[in-house]
């Protein structure tokens, strides 16, 4: 296929992002770029003096690196995680979607895994996990948790791509080489098709408890701790949903921005919005009902260490964190979703925005209060994070962005193959699975 056939092709608008290279674009990189730029100055400021220009203390030794590494990693399940439910499920409304999600869990699980480096101070501490780590230790697993987990969202994501990276390679996109490479000789047989289902069948088997075992892994950071706050049997599956929660709304965010900068109202319409809305809607009510579940356990049992901290974040130095947290991540999303009149594409956009800013304030509200209210006698502390800190934090969110848009200057957002498949055969594989799901009709005894 040439240039000039693609243009013909009544998907060309998921290539022309690709082959239309616009100077916007190029605009938008080099800003984001140059703010990069100064966010790894100001890491090079706490390279060369020390974690002392950043606001942490005794007792509050992890701040903001690690809320943000928390965060990150939540954001994560996004993709890869629900991208198999979906596949597995055989779910048609997916096929616009998925890559998207995938997308998101590779590019937010290489920035979430960066922050405990950062964390560490020097760079080179890292090696200490390989050179004494000890295999009792949360934090080896949780290495090797995310090892595993960025390696299989990272496979998981190409192995769809090859025939899309195919289908450019042969119009002579720019630059050949790179499609080349990575479409591997595809061409499209029936025997190459066999083989890259099976792959993705096998892939999305094996993701869905890598993904879930991630998360808890981090909770265990946490949790096998005799911490008051954090020892609760009940952080596995609570920062599992949590991670799910704002892993959806981050999906909701990215596609709507992508429908309104590249007109792909034609494959990401309303109804796609309304089901993955629905489900935020759940997942919202899963979310508080974990966080109550989690704060009557503990008022409860009346434990004064326990009670101490709660106190403190329901009316002490942390209420404002927490009553917000509360009203993005309960308040704002319910009012919105529950309402029809509000549950718009727009109204969609503004719960997802609270949930992501909600879901990053529950992992505040996590680390930080239980830090400042330790079992010893130490003096008490305020954490008030840095400009370092501020820095690193606006680095991760710059990074995303700046990654994404690389992304879609080099390969198609939406899975084109996908979406001809599902034009093609999908209507009809629909019809013959309704069919298969129908009871089967018997004769009645007595009759012919």
């Amino acid at each position: 296929m040439t240039l000039s056939e693609l243009r013909k092709d009544p998907d060309y608008a998921l290539f022309k992002p690709v082959v239309e290279k616009g100077r916007k674009a190029f605009i938008l990189g080099g800003f984001l770029f140059a703010v990069f730029l100064w966010t790894m100055y100001m890491y090079g400021t706490q390279l060369s003096s020390g974690l002392g220009v950043t606001g942490l203390n005794r007792p509050i030794s992890w701040g903001f690196y690690i809320v943000n590494f928390v965060f990150f990693i939540g954001i994560s399940h996004a993709g890869t995680l629900i991208s198999a439910i979906l596949r597995l499920s055989k779910a048609e409304w997916r096929r616009p979607i998925t890559r998207m999600a995938e997308v998101i869990t590779a590019i937010v699980l290489a920035i979430g895994g960066l922050h405990p480096i950062i964390d560490l101070g020097r760079p080179d501490r890292l090696l200490s996990i390989f050179y004494y780590g000890r295999l009792q230790s949360p934090l080896l697993w949780d290495v090797t948790a995310i090892t595993c987990y960025f390696a299989a969202s990272t496979v998981y994501l190409y192995l769809p791509m090859i025939p899309d990276i195919a289908i450019m390679r042969d119009m002579g996109v720019r630059p050949q080489w790179l499609y080349r490479f990575l479409s591997w000789g595809w061409t499209g047989t029936e025997r190459q098709k066999h083989c890259l289902d099976r792959a993705i069948t096998i892939l999305m088997v094996m993701v869905i408890p890598i993904a879930v075992s991630v998360h808890t892994v981090i909770s265990f950071i946490f949790s096998m701790t005799l911490q008051p706050g954090w020892h609760s049997t009940i952080f596995g599956p609570y920062f599992v949903v949590g991670a799910i929660y704002s892993g959806i709304a981050a999906i909701l965010i990215v596609m709507i921005v992508f429908r309104k900068v590249f007109h792909l109202e034609g494959y990401l319409k309303p109804i796609h919005f309304q089901y993955l809305g629905t489900l935020l809607l759940v997942m919202c009510a899963l979310w508080f009902y974990f966080t109550f579940a989690e704060y009557l356990t503990g008022t409860y049992g009346g434990e004064p260490h326990e009670m101490k901290i709660i106190l403190y974040k329901f009316a002490g130095g942390y209420w404002p964190v927490f009553w917000s947290m509360i009203l993005c991540n309960f308040v704002i999303p319910v009012i919105i979703l529950s309402n029809k009149k509000l549950k718009t594409i727009s109204g969609i956009f503004i719960a997802s925005f609270a949930v992501i800013i909600g879901m990053w304030l529950e992992r505040l509200n996590i680390v930080v209060p239980s830090l400042a209210n330790p079992l010893l006698r130490v003096p008490y502390q305020v954490y008030i994070p840095s400009l370092v800190e501020w820095a690193l934090f606006l680095a991760g969110v710059v990074a995303f962005v700046l990654a994404f848009l690389v992304f879609s200057k080099f390969f198609p957002v939406i899975s084109v193959w996908e979406i001809k498949e599902g034009r093609k055969e999908g209507i009809e594989v629909v019809k013959e699975r309704l069919a298969s799901y129908q009871p089967d009709i018997t004769t009645q005894p007595g009759k012919s």
